[in-house]
């Protein structure tokens, strides 16, 4: 099987192409941010091209993207309507009365400045269905349906969201508007909440529908223009798209469901990264995902990722309750721009120069100095990025760093660049402390793993304040979101509200309910031609103590739900909810909320394939040497630094530092006093001299 995986970033576009005969070949372009897809192509045809390979002959396509995300975060959404239950069309706008900043007394709310539906493109209809079983309380009156939607026709709005208040149990009402709709307004995108997100809290069941409507017809565009384009270009391949939650979904699914987009490109590199570390000795890592735009870090105890509560899954500010791996980001990248603020305080980030102009070094246009820019005048970065096929202009970054930073701060150059570098360092080191101590862990007691392109240039520094002993860089750090992409299996999740107390479960129902769910998650992983040996079907419940407001996710056995069966998930979740708030309450009733199932699509994992053994004299892979900067005594000393090329370690080999390693994807720093080791599979593993 020969697969090719696919990240586009908001800088650079990355790929890994594997096949089963152990070939790895790794590829970098530039992110073409007007239509991603067009340097997706160059960078697949380029691989193909490289390696000698017909397009036809490629058989799997995997795709992490950010397009669904950035129309979030910019507010490029389609213009998106809203059918809903007469009186409730202020939901998304009402919210949960809850403040961003409580005290502020002007703020910007995201969800009522920006709402992914118009109010004046929202209608309220009569209907009812009522709790406890769904029954019809009030008939669901189809003129005022068809009323709106000729309205909704004639304004030009592009997708309509229907959010019932009871859909979730019993969805008619919604299918039939979903039929009228298709009857007045075939063209039109829709969102039906009973399929995006069949569960109770209608405040959260409106906004990740309308959400899905609001990115649903850019991202089918998107998708239906790409899988054209293969098709032209010869490529008979399977598309399938990363998900927040960690597995992939056909191309068909994605476009119907493309909420579950929203955190598509930092999960392949959590992917990656578990993939990785199982190669070495080192069981908990914190990931730093640096690219050219954002910094991606993940908490990975015992290699495993935690998944976000769905109360607190959120994108831009909206409610997006879908599951996702928990990933923090923020705005700090090769390209976040250095500035000095109206205040006269000196900020880096978030703002980033992206891949267009991009930093001042790159000759595009842009003139505000960068991340990238300081590492360049530090000397850490060469003048040739991309294995030589991009050129690097030090005197524009020399140029925007001092008429922007150093002639206004009365810095010279090294000073001024250091000074970019620390607060960027800073920002990320403030990040990993807020994901790992707010939930208990301690991160001296991890090692960081630095992946992205710039992750492995500012792993040593970031490692070495937080206490952190090792850290780990892995063959293609640049890469690693698309290398996740190829590790991962097909998945699909699958949820219903049962809201029952485990004192009093009606199992009949309940094992209808789990029944129903893996008969959809069998019959969608058939559909994307699965085997059945390559299928499995995993169950859990979102339980609570009766009377709390948070659920916590815990296993439920396979097969027919038993009494026993019961017992062992309410001791799951007694052992869950101690380990997470330090205590359980037995003697408190447990309440089932939701029932899940989750189908996975076993793909055939790639083969880590080991390294040749070390020639015995490291020197052999130096390809230069220059003076670079460090902080000595919070001092800017240069000093005499050998580059290494990394296709030329062997395993076994010692670097010691200070170093630098260059490779196509990225650029490492092995800091004065650090030592990085080579294993049997090529990965360097850096001891961190840690100040006691």
């Amino acid at each position: 099987m020969k697969r090719i995986g696919v990240d586009v970033g908001g800088t650079f576009t990355d790929f890994i192409y594997v096949d089963d005969d152990g070939k790895i070949e790794v590829y970098k372009t530039s992110t073409t941010p007007h239509d991603p897809s067009i340097g997706m192509m160059e960078g697949i045809n380029a691989v193909c091209d490289k390696l000698g390979i017909e397009h036809s002959e490629i058989d799997e396509i995997f795709h992490g993207t950010t397009i669904a995300t950035n129309m979030v975060l910019e507010h490029k959404g389609a213009r998106a309507g809203m059918i809903t239950t007469k009186g409730y069309r202020d939901i998304i706008h009402i919210a949960r009365h809850k403040r961003p900043t409580n005290f502020s007394i002007v703020e910007d709310i995201p969800w009522q400045k920006y709402p992914v539906c118009q109010r004046r493109d929202r209608y309220g209809v009569e209907e009812r269905v009522v709790s406890p079983n769904g029954d019809e309380l009030i008939p669901l009156n189809e003129e005022e349906v068809r009323q709106a939607v000729r309205k909704m026709k004639k304004d030009k709005v592009e997708a309509i969201a229907v959010c019932f208040l009871f859909s979730f149990l019993n969805p008619a009402h919604e299918q039939r508007v979903k039929e009228i709709i298709k009857e007045e307004y075939p063209e039109v995108y829709i969102s039906l909440s009973s399929e995006v997100l069949p569960q109770f809290r209608e405040y959260e069941r409106f906004t990740t529908t309308g959400l899905n409507a609001y990115i649903g017809p850019t991202t089918s565009r998107y998708i239906k223009q790409l899988r054209k384009t293969l098709v032209e270009q010869g490529y008979t391949a399977n598309v399938h798209l990363m998900q927040s939650f960690g597995g992939v979904a056909s191309a068909e699914a994605a476009q119907k469901k493309p909420v579950n987009l929203l955190l598509s490109g930092p999960v392949g590199g959590v992917l990656g990264a578990i993939w990785t570390t199982k190669l070495t000795d080192i069981n908990n890592v914190i990931t730093l995902d640096i690219g050219g735009t954002s910094a991606d870090i993940s908490v990975l105890a015992d290699l495993k990722p935690s998944m976000k509560h769905l109360l607190d899954t959120k994108v831009g500010g909206y409610a997006a309750m879908v599951p996702m791996i928990d990933v923090g980001t923020i705005g700090a990248g090769g390209g976040s721009m250095a500035y000095i603020d109206e205040g006269g305080f000196f900020r880096v980030g978030p703002q980033s120069a992206g891949a267009v102009p991009g930093p001042a070094c790159y000759n595009r246009g842009g003139e505000e100095p960068t991340v990238s820019d300081a590492n360049i005048i530090l000397g850490r970065l060469g003048t040739k990025l991309l294995g030589g096929r991009m050129e690097i202009k030090p005197e524009l970054a020399e140029k925007a760093i001092m008429s922007r930073i150093g002639e206004p701060l009365d810095k010279n150059l090294d000073e001024a660049a250091l000074g970019i570098i620390d607060i960027m360092n800073n920002n990320m080191i403030q990040e990993i402390e807020k994901e790992s101590v707010r939930r208990g862990f301690d991160p001296r007691e991890f090692a960081l793993f630095a992946c992205g392109g710039a992750g492995s240039l500012h792993a040593c520094s970031v490692a070495r304040e937080l206490g952190m002993k090792q850290v780990v860089v892995p063959l293609n750090p640049g890469a690693l979101c698309a290398v996740g992409l190829v590790n991962t299996d097909l998945m699909y999740d699958f949820s219903k509200t049962e809201m029952q107390l485990a004192s009093n479960v009606d199992l009949e129902s309940l094992n209808k309910d789990y029944a129903s769910l893996e008969k959809k998650a069998h019959d969608r992983l058939i559909e994307d031609n699965m085997s059945e040996d390559e299928i499995v079907i995993q169950r859990v419940a979102d339980c609570r103590y009766e009377g709390q407001g948070y659920e916590m996710r815990v296993p439920v056995i396979g097969g027919e739900v038993t009494e026993e069966t019961i017992e062992k998930m309410k001791e799951s979740f007694h052992i869950a909810h101690k380990k997470q708030f330090g205590r359980s309450y037995r003697q408190v009733d447990i309440e089932i909320v939701n029932i899940r199932v989750i189908g996975t699509g076993e793909i055939e994992d790639l083969e880590p394939i080991k390294i040749q053994k070390s020639s015995g004299n490291i020197e052999d892979a130096v390809v230069d040497e220059r003076m670079v900067t460090f902080k000595v005594d919070e001092k800017p000393v240069k000093m005499s630094t050998k580059v290494y090329d990394r296709t030329k370690f062997g395993a076994g080999d010692v670097i010691n530092g200070p170093a630098i390693i260059n490779q196509m994807d990225t650029t490492i720093v092995v800091e004065p006093g650090c030592v990085g080791r080579v294993n049997d599979y090529g990965i360097i593993v850096i001891d961190i001299n840690v100040e006691e």
